[in-house]
Protein backbone atom coordinates (compact mmCIF):
# COMPACT_ATOMS: atom_id res chain seq x y z
CA UNK A 1 0.00 0.00 0.00
CA UNK A 2 1.35 3.63 -1.26
CA UNK A 3 3.88 2.48 -3.27
CA UNK A 4 4.55 3.38 -6.29
CA UNK A 5 4.98 0.91 -9.17
CA UNK A 6 7.04 1.21 -12.05
CA UNK A 7 4.78 3.15 -14.27
CA UNK A 8 4.49 5.93 -11.97
CA UNK A 9 1.15 4.87 -10.52
CA UNK A 10 1.00 4.76 -6.47
CA UNK A 11 -1.08 2.01 -4.77
CA UNK A 12 -4.04 3.68 -2.58
CA UNK A 13 -3.98 2.37 1.26
CA UNK A 14 -5.59 -1.14 0.57
CA UNK A 15 -6.68 -3.10 3.72
CA UNK A 16 -7.42 -6.31 1.83
CA UNK A 17 -7.83 -7.61 -2.05
CA UNK A 18 -6.43 -5.18 -4.46
CA UNK A 19 -6.40 -5.92 -8.15
CA UNK A 20 -4.76 -3.72 -10.52
CA UNK A 21 -3.78 -4.27 -14.12
CA UNK A 22 -0.44 -6.17 -14.80
CA UNK A 23 2.48 -3.25 -15.20
CA UNK A 24 4.10 -5.93 -18.01
CA UNK A 25 0.97 -7.83 -19.34
CA UNK A 26 1.69 -10.68 -21.69
CA UNK A 27 -1.80 -9.92 -23.58
CA UNK A 28 -3.23 -6.64 -25.15
CA UNK A 29 -6.65 -6.08 -26.14
CA UNK A 30 -5.42 -4.14 -29.41
CA UNK A 31 -2.84 -7.12 -30.40
CA UNK A 32 -2.33 -6.63 -34.04
CA UNK A 33 -3.20 -9.09 -36.89
CA UNK A 34 0.05 -11.17 -37.90
CA UNK A 35 1.19 -11.00 -41.93
CA UNK A 36 -0.49 -14.18 -43.87
CA UNK A 37 1.61 -17.06 -43.98
CA UNK A 38 3.31 -18.18 -46.73
CA UNK A 39 3.65 -21.84 -45.49
CA UNK A 40 1.20 -24.28 -43.61
CA UNK A 41 3.80 -24.98 -41.28
CA UNK A 42 4.30 -21.20 -40.03
CA UNK A 43 0.64 -20.26 -38.64
CA UNK A 44 -0.14 -17.34 -36.59
CA UNK A 45 -3.25 -15.27 -34.80
CA UNK A 46 -3.86 -12.49 -32.65
CA UNK A 47 -3.63 -13.64 -28.77
CA UNK A 48 -5.37 -10.72 -27.44
CA UNK A 49 -6.43 -10.44 -24.06
CA UNK A 50 -5.64 -8.34 -20.52
CA UNK A 51 -3.46 -9.61 -17.43
CA UNK A 52 -4.47 -8.11 -13.79
CA UNK A 53 -2.41 -9.02 -10.63
CA UNK A 54 -4.28 -9.35 -7.46
CA UNK A 55 -2.76 -9.00 -4.33
CA UNK A 56 -4.40 -10.87 -1.33
CA UNK A 57 -3.19 -8.96 1.64
CA UNK A 58 -1.14 -5.46 2.30
CA UNK A 59 1.26 -7.09 4.42
CA UNK A 60 4.15 -8.18 2.27
CA UNK A 61 5.25 -11.17 4.86
CA UNK A 62 2.04 -13.03 4.48
CA UNK A 63 1.46 -15.85 2.58
CA UNK A 64 -2.68 -17.94 1.85
CA UNK A 65 -1.88 -20.43 4.62
CA UNK A 66 -0.63 -17.97 7.34
CA UNK A 67 -3.98 -15.69 6.43
CA UNK A 68 -7.00 -15.87 8.53
CA UNK A 69 -10.12 -17.55 6.99
CA UNK A 70 -12.12 -14.54 6.54
CA UNK A 71 -8.93 -12.71 4.69
CA UNK A 72 -9.03 -16.46 2.15
CA UNK A 73 -12.36 -16.00 1.64
CA UNK A 74 -12.17 -12.38 0.69
CA UNK A 75 -9.26 -13.68 -2.23
CA UNK A 76 -12.24 -16.08 -3.14
CA UNK A 77 -14.52 -13.36 -3.47
CA UNK A 78 -12.54 -11.47 -5.27
CA UNK A 79 -11.41 -14.81 -7.99
CA UNK A 80 -15.33 -14.82 -8.65
CA UNK A 81 -15.95 -11.60 -9.28
CA UNK A 82 -13.35 -11.17 -11.52
CA UNK A 83 -13.84 -14.57 -13.20
CA UNK A 84 -17.69 -13.23 -13.83
CA UNK A 85 -15.98 -9.63 -15.37
CA UNK A 86 -13.48 -10.79 -17.77
CA UNK A 87 -15.54 -13.78 -18.47
CA UNK A 88 -18.77 -11.41 -19.64
CA UNK A 89 -16.84 -10.82 -22.55
CA UNK A 90 -13.25 -13.06 -23.10
CA UNK A 91 -14.02 -17.26 -23.76
CA UNK A 92 -11.01 -18.06 -21.25
CA UNK A 93 -10.30 -16.42 -17.28
CA UNK A 94 -6.74 -18.06 -15.81
CA UNK A 95 -6.23 -17.51 -12.21
CA UNK A 96 -3.09 -18.51 -11.16
CA UNK A 97 -0.54 -17.98 -8.74
CA UNK A 98 3.64 -18.82 -8.43
CA UNK A 99 4.50 -19.09 -5.64
CA UNK A 100 8.17 -18.54 -4.12
CA UNK A 101 11.39 -17.97 -6.32
CA UNK A 102 11.39 -21.85 -7.47
CA UNK A 103 8.62 -21.22 -9.34
CA UNK A 104 10.00 -17.92 -10.51
CA UNK A 105 8.06 -15.83 -8.62
CA UNK A 106 10.07 -12.35 -8.77
CA UNK A 107 8.05 -10.79 -5.76
CA UNK A 108 7.31 -11.87 -2.63
CA UNK A 109 4.33 -9.94 -1.83
CA UNK A 110 1.24 -12.38 -1.57
CA UNK A 111 -0.64 -12.10 -5.08
CA UNK A 112 -1.69 -13.90 -8.37
CA UNK A 113 -2.11 -13.13 -11.30
CA UNK A 114 -5.13 -13.35 -13.70
CA UNK A 115 -5.24 -13.39 -17.65
CA UNK A 116 -8.26 -13.16 -19.85
CA UNK A 117 -7.65 -14.14 -23.33
CA UNK A 118 -9.80 -13.98 -26.92
CA UNK A 119 -8.94 -17.88 -27.48
CA UNK A 120 -8.89 -21.04 -25.11
CA UNK A 121 -5.64 -21.79 -24.20
CA UNK A 122 -3.90 -25.62 -24.91
CA UNK A 123 -4.78 -26.99 -20.97
CA UNK A 124 -8.21 -26.04 -21.73
CA UNK A 125 -9.16 -27.00 -25.38
CA UNK A 126 -7.50 -30.44 -24.10
CA UNK A 127 -9.56 -30.80 -20.32
CA UNK A 128 -12.72 -29.42 -22.72
CA UNK A 129 -11.80 -31.83 -24.88
CA UNK A 130 -11.54 -34.67 -22.73
CA UNK A 131 -14.30 -33.81 -20.42
CA UNK A 132 -16.65 -33.75 -23.67
CA UNK A 133 -16.01 -37.30 -24.29
CA UNK A 134 -16.26 -39.02 -21.08
CA UNK A 135 -19.81 -37.28 -20.83
CA UNK A 136 -20.70 -38.52 -23.96
CA UNK A 137 -19.52 -42.09 -23.15
CA UNK A 138 -20.33 -42.32 -19.59
CA UNK A 139 -23.22 -40.20 -18.95
CA UNK A 140 -21.44 -38.45 -16.23
CA UNK A 141 -19.12 -35.22 -15.73
CA UNK A 142 -15.63 -36.77 -15.51
CA UNK A 143 -14.51 -34.92 -12.78
CA UNK A 144 -17.63 -34.89 -10.73
CA UNK A 145 -17.58 -38.90 -10.89
CA UNK A 146 -13.64 -39.38 -10.10
CA UNK A 147 -14.56 -37.05 -6.97
CA UNK A 148 -16.85 -39.86 -5.93
CA UNK A 149 -14.60 -42.17 -6.86
CA UNK A 150 -11.82 -40.87 -4.33
CA UNK A 151 -13.91 -40.06 -1.86
CA UNK A 152 -14.98 -43.66 -1.67
CA UNK A 153 -11.36 -45.29 -2.15
CA UNK A 154 -9.58 -42.46 0.37
CA UNK A 155 -6.19 -43.95 -0.56
CA UNK A 156 -5.12 -40.92 -2.50
CA UNK A 157 -7.18 -38.18 0.16
CA UNK A 158 -5.14 -35.67 1.72
CA UNK A 159 -8.42 -33.53 3.21
CA UNK A 160 -11.95 -33.14 2.94
CA UNK A 161 -15.22 -30.96 4.06
CA UNK A 162 -18.77 -31.37 3.40
CA UNK A 163 -17.89 -29.38 -0.16
CA UNK A 164 -14.79 -30.00 -1.15
CA UNK A 165 -12.04 -32.59 -1.03
CA UNK A 166 -8.26 -32.41 -2.30
CA UNK A 167 -6.54 -35.59 -3.62
CA UNK A 168 -2.89 -36.74 -4.88
CA UNK A 169 -4.25 -37.38 -8.20
CA UNK A 170 -3.99 -40.54 -10.13
CA UNK A 171 -2.19 -39.72 -12.60
CA UNK A 172 0.37 -37.17 -10.59
CA UNK A 173 3.43 -36.81 -11.98
CA UNK A 174 5.15 -34.12 -9.91
CA UNK A 175 5.53 -35.11 -6.34
CA UNK A 176 2.98 -33.45 -4.11
CA UNK A 177 0.99 -32.52 -6.52
CA UNK A 178 -2.82 -31.73 -5.83
CA UNK A 179 -6.28 -31.48 -7.18
CA UNK A 180 -9.15 -29.46 -5.48
CA UNK A 181 -12.51 -30.70 -6.58
CA UNK A 182 -16.04 -29.43 -5.32
CA UNK A 183 -18.69 -32.39 -4.64
CA UNK A 184 -21.43 -31.31 -6.00
CA UNK A 185 -21.40 -30.25 -10.21
CA UNK A 186 -20.42 -26.79 -10.25
CA UNK A 187 -18.94 -25.31 -13.76
CA UNK A 188 -17.75 -21.92 -12.97
CA UNK A 189 -15.87 -19.82 -9.63
CA UNK A 190 -18.78 -17.74 -9.71
CA UNK A 191 -21.22 -20.27 -9.67
CA UNK A 192 -20.08 -21.02 -5.92
CA UNK A 193 -22.86 -20.70 -3.22
CA UNK A 194 -21.76 -18.71 0.07
CA UNK A 195 -21.37 -22.32 2.07
CA UNK A 196 -18.76 -23.30 -0.53
CA UNK A 197 -16.82 -20.59 -0.52
CA UNK A 198 -16.86 -20.80 3.25
CA UNK A 199 -15.40 -24.12 3.06
CA UNK A 200 -13.23 -23.49 0.29
CA UNK A 201 -11.23 -21.25 2.27
CA UNK A 202 -11.52 -23.80 4.86
CA UNK A 203 -9.92 -26.65 2.81
CA UNK A 204 -6.98 -24.47 0.76
CA UNK A 205 -6.05 -23.05 4.63
CA UNK A 206 -5.52 -27.22 5.67
CA UNK A 207 -3.92 -28.17 2.67
CA UNK A 208 -1.63 -25.26 2.08
CA UNK A 209 -0.58 -25.13 5.89
CA UNK A 210 -0.08 -28.98 5.06
CA UNK A 211 2.46 -28.18 2.38
CA UNK A 212 4.32 -25.79 3.96
CA UNK A 213 4.69 -28.59 7.60
CA UNK A 214 5.99 -30.98 4.50
CA UNK A 215 9.60 -29.32 4.86
CA UNK A 216 9.16 -26.34 7.30
CA UNK A 217 9.42 -24.00 4.67
CA UNK A 218 7.16 -21.61 2.57
CA UNK A 219 6.10 -24.65 0.04
CA UNK A 220 6.61 -23.06 -3.52
CA UNK A 221 3.86 -24.54 -5.88
CA UNK A 222 2.37 -22.97 -9.23
CA UNK A 223 -1.67 -22.97 -8.76
CA UNK A 224 -4.43 -22.08 -10.85
CA UNK A 225 -8.29 -22.69 -11.40
CA UNK A 226 -9.63 -24.45 -14.18
CA UNK A 227 -13.18 -23.65 -14.86
CA UNK A 228 -15.90 -23.88 -17.95
CA UNK A 229 -15.07 -21.47 -20.81
CA UNK A 230 -17.00 -18.16 -20.92
CA UNK A 231 -17.27 -14.96 -23.14
CA UNK A 232 -19.43 -16.64 -26.20
CA UNK A 233 -19.52 -20.27 -24.60
CA UNK A 234 -21.96 -19.07 -21.42
CA UNK A 235 -24.66 -19.56 -24.14
CA UNK A 236 -23.70 -23.27 -24.82
CA UNK A 237 -23.80 -25.84 -22.80
CA UNK A 238 -20.85 -27.02 -20.87
CA UNK A 239 -22.12 -29.20 -18.63
CA UNK A 240 -19.15 -31.69 -19.35
CA UNK A 241 -17.29 -29.21 -17.34
CA UNK A 242 -16.24 -29.66 -13.51
CA UNK A 243 -14.85 -26.46 -11.71
CA UNK A 244 -11.19 -27.47 -10.05
CA UNK A 245 -7.53 -26.29 -8.86
CA UNK A 246 -4.43 -27.69 -9.63
CA UNK A 247 -1.20 -27.49 -7.24
CA UNK A 248 1.78 -28.24 -8.54
CA UNK A 249 4.78 -27.91 -5.90
CA UNK A 250 8.23 -28.78 -7.04
CA UNK A 251 9.53 -30.12 -3.94
CA UNK A 252 11.15 -33.52 -4.01
CA UNK A 253 13.22 -34.41 -0.51
CA UNK A 254 13.50 -31.27 1.31
CA UNK A 255 12.85 -28.05 1.18
CA UNK A 256 15.94 -27.60 -1.56
CA UNK A 257 16.04 -30.76 -3.46
CA UNK A 258 13.65 -30.16 -6.54
CA UNK A 259 12.23 -32.57 -8.90
CA UNK A 260 13.04 -31.79 -12.28
CA UNK A 261 11.22 -32.40 -15.26
CA UNK A 262 14.52 -33.14 -17.53
CA UNK A 263 15.67 -35.82 -19.66
CA UNK A 264 13.78 -38.92 -20.13
CA UNK A 265 10.60 -36.30 -18.34
CA UNK A 266 11.09 -34.02 -21.49
CA UNK A 267 12.14 -36.59 -24.40
CA UNK A 268 10.02 -39.55 -23.81
CA UNK A 269 7.64 -39.81 -20.43
CA UNK A 270 7.45 -38.90 -17.10
CA UNK A 271 8.29 -41.13 -14.43
CA UNK A 272 7.14 -40.63 -10.34
CA UNK A 273 9.46 -40.64 -7.61
CA UNK A 274 6.93 -41.55 -5.03
CA UNK A 275 3.49 -43.54 -5.76
CA UNK A 276 0.48 -40.77 -5.05
CA UNK A 277 -0.45 -43.07 -2.50
CA UNK A 278 2.63 -42.37 -0.61
CA UNK A 279 2.55 -38.59 -1.28
CA UNK A 280 -1.58 -38.29 0.30
CA UNK A 281 -0.28 -40.38 3.29
CA UNK A 282 2.32 -38.34 4.24
CA UNK A 283 0.41 -35.17 3.45
CA UNK A 284 -2.37 -36.53 5.20
CA UNK A 285 -0.12 -37.33 8.11
CA UNK A 286 0.86 -33.85 8.77
CA UNK A 287 -0.25 -31.38 11.19
CA UNK A 288 -3.14 -28.81 10.70
CA UNK A 289 -1.32 -26.36 12.81
CA UNK A 290 1.32 -24.31 10.72
CA UNK A 291 4.79 -24.76 12.46
CA UNK A 292 5.06 -21.51 12.86
CA UNK A 293 2.18 -21.12 15.31
CA UNK A 294 3.77 -24.02 17.17
CA UNK A 295 5.79 -23.42 20.25
CA UNK A 296 9.11 -24.64 20.87
CA UNK A 297 9.88 -27.21 22.80
CA UNK A 298 11.85 -26.07 26.35
CA UNK A 299 14.95 -27.51 26.67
Amino acid sequence: PGATRVNGEVNPQYEGTFVFPNDFPALQPDAPEPGDSDHPLFRAAAARGVCKVMCFHPWSDLTLPLMSLAEIRAVIDAWAELAAELGASYPWVQIFENKGAMMGCSNPHPHCQVWASSFLPNEARLEDRTQRQHLREHGVPMLLEYAKQEARRKERLVVENADWLVVVPYWATWPYQTLLLPRRHVCRLQDLHEGERDSLASIMQRLLIKYDNLFEVSFPYSMGWHGAPTGPYLEKDCGHWQLHAHYYPPLLRSATVRKFMVGYEMLAQAQRDLTPEQAAERLRSLPEVHYKDTAPTGQ
